[in-house]
């Protein structure tokens, strides 16, 4: 039993109906900042508990969980002769697997016959009367919830309460701590799911001798006969003592402290907090219990070695478990597998699926790549190394009043060797990219190397930029033949011997450029980017920047 799928419409970032299919096993949401990630796990927890930041809707029931932009609209409606109806919240989770009757109908935004939940945030039938007697007084300046209720309901329509959806969540978010007398709240809520009904007894009645026992004890009892006395003076007097609260249902829940080696579990590191708390998910013991695990940004607050051991145990119980991940990072994303990603954009998602076998292997065991700078990036221009990053970036500037490519959403990112790895990516995605690669004196292999993106197979919005003229000379640096055909001297054939002895400060004749430039490639690149000088670029790299 799995969810697969959720539509969310007017909770926070998604005003218009948001679909998400999602895979059994491991979901990796990638986007850029207020891509809408966080509010797709929030929006999913918030379905199948009722939690909204560790507590109960019903107590936290605010318009800022509503669409802004939703509200807004509302507010000024009610201004005019065609006011709108308050906006309502909608999540709904679909469930497959399993044949579940009381869960199927077509009681969902779909209209089709489908398994799963909704729940809904809207006005109550039975504030009619007294909300059109508010609207009609006006001033109203915010969106009216006290006139609001929750409710959840299957697809064949029933009512229900979160306690009776057969999927559990648990969301942890390693970026921030909601806790509640000294306990994580996710903590707390894990662990409770952990239990079965003896054990959760078990632990009331232990709660309930510590009652007894904190009674019994001498100091408390001297504390308790003080308190006695002054209170018991005068008429109608009442016995005041202090006790152990028992009154809740589960008292015992709020009374707990997590602790690890003795050390209260706020006081740990919040990398360790996340470790624990996502461990405690992944070994969920009740096995008949469905349950997706909620995890927002796992690299936050955790070294390189942890956040292996972290990735490591996700992976290893991902086939077990449905994971939805939200991430920032390229290697978390690599590590985990690319044909997991989701990227979430413009409130779209698209899969990134079917990428060669060697490719995605390739990225899983050399994760430092940086993949989703690519993948998030409005452009990206792919270079060798750190020079062509450099010379690339002073090229874009000449060319554009001083701006940096990545001012305009233009990434020029270094990618070794890998140029095809990530043109696999980009055209799976139809990401705009520029390949920017030296020749070598071997044009006809840089041909072949790119068949599948040069005429008559080239590719919409991927473009291979390379010098097709090969240079000759008879320099010679260390017994060996010097190569007339990358970057550094088809840029000192752009400029001269002049212009780049005026940029290194007086090198000498052209060989001495060659051989200077060759053994000093980040100095140099360094030293171009920064000149005053006027400067001219190979045409190859200006056809890059278009």
């Amino acid at each position: 039993m799995y969810i697969s799928k959720v539509i969310i419409k007017n909770f926070k970032s998604f005003r218009q109906a948001f679909c998400l299919d999602l895979d059994k096993g491991l979901n990796i949401l990638v986007g850029n900042n207020e891509a809408g990630k966080s509010t797709i796990l929030e929006a999913i927890h918030l379905a199948l508990s009722g939690l909204s930041n560790g507590k109960y809707l019903k107590n936290e029931l605010s318009e800022y969980l509503f669409n802004y932009q939703a509200v807004q609209d509302y507010l000024n409606s009610l201004r005019t002769k065609t006011p709108l109806l308050p906006p309502e919240i909608s999540i709904e989770v679909f469930i497959a697997g399993d044949s579940l009757p009381f869960f199927e109908g077509d009681g969902n935004s779909t209209k089709k016959s489908e398994c799963g939940v909704c729940l809904k945030i809207a006005l109550s039938e039975k504030y009619n009367e007294e909300y059109n007697e508010y609207v009609f007084n006006g001033e109203i300046s915010a969106l009216p919830i006290e006139f609001y209720e929750i409710s959840w309901t299957t697809c064949a329509r029933d009512h229900i309460t979160p306690r009776k959806i057969p999927i559990k969540s648990a969301l942890i978010d390693s970026s921030s701590n909601r806790f509640r007398n000294g306990s994580d709240v996710y903590v707390s809520h894990i662990i409770k799911n952990h239990l079965s009904e003896p054990e959760r007894n078990g632990l009331a009645h232990a709660h309930r001798r510590l009652q007894a026992a904190f009674g019994s004890d001498n100091s408390v009892v001297k504390v308790n006969d003080i308190i006695s006395s002054i209170t018991k003076r005068g008429a109608n007097a009442k016995e005041v003592k202090l006790t152990i609260d028992l009154s809740a249902k589960d008292a015992w829940e709020s009374s707990f402290v997590t602790s690890v080696e003795d050390i209260p579990f706020h006081h740990i590191g919040k990398g360790e907090q996340a470790i624990i708390k996502t461990k405690l998910a992944l070994e969920h013991k009740k096995a008949k219990e469905a349950s997706i695990i909620l995890l927002e940004e796992p690299e936050n607050h955790l070294s390189h070695s942890k956040l292996n051991q972290l990735i490591h145990d996700i992976h290893e119980k991902c086939k077990e478990k449905q994971i939805l991940i939200s991430t920032h990072s390229s290697f978390v994303a690599n590590k985990l597998g690319l044909d997991n990603l989701i990227i979430i954009d413009n409130r779209n998602s698209t899969r990134l699926r079917e990428l060669p076998d060697n490719t995605q292997e390739f990225f899983e065991k050399i994760p430092g790549y940086d993949t989703l700078r690519l993948i998030l990036c409005k452009v990206a221009i792919l270079v060798e190394g750190d020079c062509d990053e450099l010379l690339v970036q002073r090229a874009y500037m000449d060319k554009n009043n001083g701006r940096l490519p990545i001012q305009d959403g233009i990434d020029v990112i270094s990618v070794g060797t890998t140029f095809l790895r990530f043109l696999q990516i980009a055209d799976k995605i139809g990401k705009e990219v520029r390949v920017v690669t030296d020749n070598d004196g071997k044009p006809e292999a840089i041909k072949k190397k790119y068949k599948d993106y040069l005429p008559p197979n080239t590719k919409p919005g991927i473009t291979i930029c390379f010098d097709e003229v090969v240079d000759f000379g008879n320099l010679e640096v260390g017994g060996q033949k010097f190569n007339y055909n990358t970057l550094e001297p088809k840029f000192l054939k752009s400029n001269g011997v002049k212009t780049l002895n005026k940029i290194f400060g007086g090198i000498g004749t052209e060989d001495e450029l060659h051989s200077y430039m060759q053994s000093n490639k980040t100095d140099c690149a360094l030293k171009i980017f920064s000149t005053k000088e006027p400067i001219n670029f190979p045409q190859y790299i200006l056809d890059a920047i278009v």
